[in-house]
């Protein structure tokens, strides 16, 4: 096992009606920002919610956080921030609108252009305290200080990360999750099982822990996800994908093992040239990568398809072939394509995603670096 230091400062209020704490975390002199989406919060209930917690809170709205949020739409949460002396940030949504709260909190008092945080990894010392509602499962953001932002003028999909801006507290209650439409409920099974992928299918060190923690979440979002479509309002299934996502990418998976997000870089590309969902994205991308990176990943692909999906016969070929297969499968059940061209993607596309990765830097990816931009078209091109 690979050396770590680990903390977690999240506090998770966990359950039904456990918004009814929030309010006792929230500073004395609270001035909030209450940072939301497109208004579905308005029509399932979570809203009323919040406001009845914000009673006697100063606080300001800001919605509109799109499901990529992008740098246009945040610095004008920057502005507000900043003009109406915000210290204090209710994030109320999924990952989207986490991920654009830990944006503001950064960019609020940053002395410099705040697009630097992302394209260049600009320092910044303090940021605003964030507190979360979760409403979609998926990400983990609020959970961890990560955060992803697109620039719609660059077409640029950049993330930075700091324990600054990871949120102090996080309301998870799966009745939260009831009215989400099948398609985000799909796309947040797939980016959590990425999630543990991109920390688990790398290389052995000798972490059996580690390897049983990520298999248990893999077996979990395997086994409830598909529950999740099939019986939306099932209490114990939402309350079981909800904690797999969140302990998908909280931190402790991915403690003393090395971890690849090559997956993620690319799909990044996707998202900001031709605005798929996150999700749609890793599940193009991972199969593919899979099959090219099989050597590398040899052992840990055995392990996946014998221990995660209980493949057992066959050569170690047909093991990992399987497994591939069934891990796109897996995304296909959920109600996520897997291929370039169920959206509408071509080959003269993957032109174009390659010149955004090598602009980027993004020119050595993977757990060994060794995804190079030749590397990255194969995979890319398996995926069409």
């Amino acid at each position: 096992m690979l050396n770590f230091n680990f903390k977690n400062q999240t506090e998770i209020l966990f359950g039904k009606g456990q918004i009814k704490e929030a309010k006792s975390r929230l500073p004395k002199d609270a001035k909030v920002l209450l940072l939301y989406g497109g208004g579905s919060i308005k029509r399932n209930g979570v809203y009323d919610d919040v406001v009845k917690l914000l009673e006697g809170v100063s606080y300001h709205e800001f919605g509109g956080v799109e499901p990529n949020p992008t740098l246009e739409t945040l610095m004008q949460a920057v502005e507000l921030v900043r003009a109406k002396g915000i210290n204090f940030i209710m994030a109320v949504g999924g990952g989207s609108v986490i991920d654009g709260a830990k944006f503001v909190a950064a960019a609020a008092h940053f002395d410099g252009e705040p697009w630097h945080i992302l394209a260049k990894g600009a320092a910044f010392t303090s940021a605003l305290p964030i507190g979360a509602v979760l409403t979609l499962p998926a990400t983990g953001s609020e959970s961890n200080g990560n955060s992803v932002v697109t620039n719609k003028a660059t077409a640029q999909k950049r993330a930075f990360g700091s324990d600054l801006v990871q949120p102090v507290f996080a309301v998870l209650d799966p009745v939260y999750t009831y009215s989400l439409p099948l398609k985000q409920v799909g796309n947040g099974v797939v980016d959590a099982f990425v999630h543990v992928i991109e920390q688990y299918l790398t290389y052995p060190v000798n972490a059996p822990l580690q390897d049983r923690f990520a298999e248990g979440i893999l077996q979990t979002l395997i086994g409830e996800g598909p529950k999740a479509l099939a019986t939306p309002q099932d209490y114990d299934v939402r309350a079981n994908v909800m904690w797999s996502a969140t302990m998908a990418l909280n931190g402790l998976i991915g403690k003393g093992v090395p971890q690849d997000w090559a997956t993620h870089m690319i799909g990044h590309e996707l998202t900001a040239l031709f605005g798929l969902d996150h999700a749609q994205t890793l599940a193009i991308v991972l199969p593919p990568l899979m099959y090219v990176q099989r050597e590398t990943k040899r052992q840990k692909l055995l392990q996946l398809g014998q221990r995660v999906f209980d493949i057992s016969n066959g050569t170690e070929d047909e093991i990992i072939d399987k497994a591939i297969k069934a891990t796109q499968d897996f995304f296909e059940h959920m109600g996520v394509k897997t291929r370039l061209s169920d959206y509408n993607l071509a080959a003269t596309d993957i032109d174009k995603l390659i010149a955004n990765l090598e602009r980027n830097g993004m020119t050595a990816l993977g757990e060994h670096a060794d995804i190079d931009l030749a590397k990255a078209r194969q995979i890319l091109t398996l995926a069409l």
